[in-house]
């Protein structure tokens, strides 16, 4: 069994590094928040916190692959069980606010597919805002998935699956399409290019200054996130040692690339001045604004009547957030119970209260993931019923994705150097082999998400945005303190134990 069990291949991991970070949206929010300028960034988050931190987390994952807990045996064996927790925590908060911002922007697709254009501005029920409506149907539709969700659903982690691959036809479908628009009008760009000024400055008034445009760092990183998951599978490598590290180069500029060309390709068919300008454009519905502008393109290009442009805008709408809506729920329902079960049940049970870990009949943490569904639904209230502007709404809620994403980062970066300090453990492979490469590395990473994460925070301060900057950093600080308080509560346990033994 030992023997078979290493048989994964470079192109087997460099597609899962691919399927599992690639995101086709976070191009349409790079180009809507820094145009072209957004590609430099992209690169630079994969040259300087890509690369090294999935280095280290390949050698977190070999050495520690047999460990049920994760990423919280990874901060226990580096930095202790204290940290562990307070950080194991902050990384389940990112997860509940993806699920809090996927579950809301689940509507604007529905919506878009359905009408051709996102509408979830109009929709009302009674005296309610658009935003208050929506808040509220996202919170019983996660409180329907939850009650789905404990009772097992095996055969939903297959809907990942048909998730990728609408994903992967979306973007051969946009490619295809953006090529096409530019061979018919001689290769003439919608938003045109001024070097060296178009690579670096954004066009979005709002991201005009160093500390505004150093933010996007943030969005940068997160365009990069989960790749800490792809470091459990490097012990399954043939010749992990010389191919795993291959993958992660390769995977890295695959990538990058893939990112830096789709924003370019956006140009083609997007004037950023015309497309933007609509108040009702947000970070939540910039893929179907993109994707509609792109279809009109294409018709006027082909000298087609008015009506069938508009058609083909509003298929190209659908169509993009048809294969977005199969991307978005073949990933949900698995990320609705994915993280905390296995947190919950790799951590040690004397941490948590008794009945928290509990497996229900189903064998699911049923009681957890209740407490889980009852977070969401606060943070989806104070994001919904916070704001009066949908457009806010979708923003803060990006927000507040991005940056609880990025804090996670910190804590596993950081407990590297004391991970290779450890002694204790086996490592089967080490790619950082002088104390200085991997010093240097995690200075790096750590610079650079403090540096995104600082920049953020001043920007809010500075333009006085004092709720989007709460809501921004709720998640992970309310987190961490719960995962302190238990850290607490379970050292009480442990001594009264002690003192009646």
């Amino acid at each position: 069994m030992a023997k078979n069990k290493q048989q994964l291949t470079l192109l087997s991991v460099l597609l899962m590094i691919f399927t599992s970070t690639f995101a086709f949206d976070n191009t349409s929010i790079a180009y809507y928040t820094m145009g072209y300028a957004g590609i430099i960034w992209y690169i630079l988050a994969a040259l300087l916190f890509f690369v090294p931190s999935t280095l280290m987390f390949a050698e977190f994952g070999a050495s520690l692959h047999e460990q049920p807990g994760g990423v919280f045996s990874w901060l226990e064996n580096s930095l202790g069980l204290k940290w562990a927790f307070i950080g194991g925590f902050i990384w389940i908060a990112s997860w509940v606010i993806l699920i809090v911002s996927t579950v809301s922007k689940i509507w604007i697709m529905l919506s878009t597919t359905i009408s051709g254009s996102d509408q979830t501005g109009q929709w009302r029920v009674g005296n309610l805002t658009s935003t208050q409506t929506i808040g509220i149907i996202s919170i019983l539709f996660f409180l329907l998935v939850t009650a789905i969700a404990v009772r097992g659903l095996k055969k939903v982690a297959r809907l990942a699956a048909i998730g990728g691959v609408a994903a992967a036809v979306l973007t051969i479908f946009f490619s295809l399409a953006s090529l096409l628009l530019l061979l018919k009008n001689g290769f003439h760009l919608a938003e045109p290019v001024k070097l060296p000024e178009t690579f670096i400055k954004s066009p979005r008034a709002g991201y005009q200054s160093i500390s505004q445009m150093i933010s996007f760092l943030i969005f940068a990183v997160y365009a990069y996130a989960g790749i800490e998951a792809i470091g459990g599978v490097s012990d399954q490598m043939k010749n992990a040692k010389k191919n795993f590290p291959l993958a992660l180069g390769l995977g890295a500029l695959l990538i990058s690339s893939a990112y830096a060309v789709i924003i370019f390709l956006w140009g083609a068919s997007a004037n950023w001045q015309e497309v933007f300008h609509h108040s009702g454009v947000n970070l939540g519905n910039t893929t179907y604004v993109l994707m509609s502008n792109l279809g009109y393109r294409l018709g006027e290009q082909f000298n087609l009547p008015a009506a069938q442009a508009q058609s083909l805008s509003f298929f190209f709408a659908r169509f993009g957030s048809f294969t977005m809506l199969l991307s978005y729920l073949g990933s949900f329902f698995v990320i609705v119970y994915m993280p905390i079960k296995s947190f919950i049940l790799g951590t040690p049970k004397k941490l948590w209260p008794q009945a928290l870990p509990k497996l229900n009949r189903f064998n699911m943490p049923a009681n957890a993931m209740w407490w889980q569904a009852l977070i969401v639904a606060i943070l989806i209230a104070l994001t919904s019923f916070g704001n009066k502007s949908a457009t806010a709404f979708y923003n803060i809620l990006t927000l507040m994705d991005n940056l609880s994403s990025t804090l996670p980062y910190l804590f596993l970066v950081t407990a590297f150097p004391f991970f290779k300090a450890n002694r204790q453990l086996t490592k089967p492979f080490e790619l950082f082999h002088r104390k200085i490469s991997y010093w240097l590395a995690v200075g790096l990473v750590d610079s650079l998400l403090l540096l995104g994460v600082g920049s953020t925070v001043y920007s809010a301060l500075t333009s006085r945005n004092y709720l989007e900057l709460f809501l921004e950093l709720v998640g992970p600080v309310l987190f961490g303190i719960i995962g302190y308080a238990l850290y607490l509560l379970y050292r009480r346990r442990q001594q009264k134990s002690l003192l009646k033994n």
